[in-house]
């Protein structure tokens, strides 16, 4: 990782949206990171950070733009840090033009298939990587305090990434997530492009799976989880989220989840910015007990 430039700032609520761009080691690649520092951070003092990465088709903006979490976060005290959804630019054949492949739809996982796993690495990039740009950019970050948000692919992102790291992650909550990704329709084009065609490789990537397989001393490092879908959600409604193995499998584990259907939501950000203040209220509660 070589040194963050700043490109752009701009104030929220007392506090500042900022944008890096940072030429990054594990995507071989410059990539561009939105910052929300809050008013306490904007005048020096630590604050958790909280981890928002977002869904397919999405690009570094738009959740700048609709998740409404400013406002939030400037009352809780909370630093908002969010990556891109992929690598963009990295000249591989096919990453264009279709929306579950490529450009934004990085699936957050490392590709192990030829052709992708130069560039694809953003599950080592947002685990490994991103807490050290964070570090380096952001002095005011307390990374003692770290917690992790995701809506759709990246609800998948955020939960299998706080499942398989529950040591670095202290609060995890999702917001209309895939949940069975090994058996979702929508994802079995871009598994087996990355991870190749052997389905016994994909579980590392699915909540589910991990979940079903997690350590016992990893389990009981597990701390609240929230996470909201909505009745009229299309990809609920048509089978590609797949709640059911997951929830059979937090209740044979007896994992604390707050589950919560939405009446009358829909998956994208009337969801999420209706939602975003009691999931920053989830992670900040979590994140103020330790």
């Amino acid at each position: 990782m070589t040194g963050a430039e700043e490109i752009s700032c701009e104030k929220f609520f007392g506090g500042l949206q900022k944008k890096y761009t940072v030429f990054s080691k594990e995507l071989s690649l410059k990539t561009e990171i939105n910052f929300y520092l809050p008013p306490k951070a904007v005048a020096g003092g630590k604050c958790p950070v909280i981890y928002y990465i977002s869904g397919m088709t999405c690009d570094v903006d738009i959740h700048v733009q609709r998740a409404g979490y400013q406002r939030y976060a400037s009352e809780l005290n909370l630093i908002i840090v969010s990556p891109d959804t992929s690598p963009r630019g990295a000249g591989v054949d096919g990453e264009e033009g279709e929306r579950n492949l490529g450009t934004g739809a990085g699936f957050y996982l490392d590709a192990t298939e030829e052709k992708w796993k130069k560039h694809y690495r953003m599950y080592s990039y947002v685990v490994e990587e991103l807490p050290e740009i964070v570090k380096a950019a952001i002095p005011q970050a307390d990374l003692d305090k770290v917690g992790i948000i995701g809506h759709s692919m990246g609800g998948h992102g955020a939960l299998s990434i706080y499942l398989k790291n529950p040591d670095k992650y202290k609060s995890c909550s999702v917001l209309a997530p895939i949940l069975n990704p090994i058996n979702s329709p929508l994802c079995q084009k871009p598994f087996t492009s990355y991870l190749g065609s052997d389905k016994s490789t994909w579980g590392q990537y699915d909540c589910s799976e991990i979940l079903k397989n997690i350590s016992e001393e990893s389990f009981k490092l597990l701390r609240p989880i929230l996470i909201d879908m909505g009745t009229m959600d299309k990809y609920l409604i048509g089978g590609e989220l797949l709640p059911e193995p997951f929830l059979e499998i937090a209740k044979k584990r007896g994992l604390d989840l707050n589950y919560r259907m939405q009446d009358g939501y829909y998956h994208a950000y009337g969801l999420v910015s209706t939602f975003m203040g009691e999931h920053l209220e989830h992670h900040a509660n979590l994140l103020s007990s330790i």
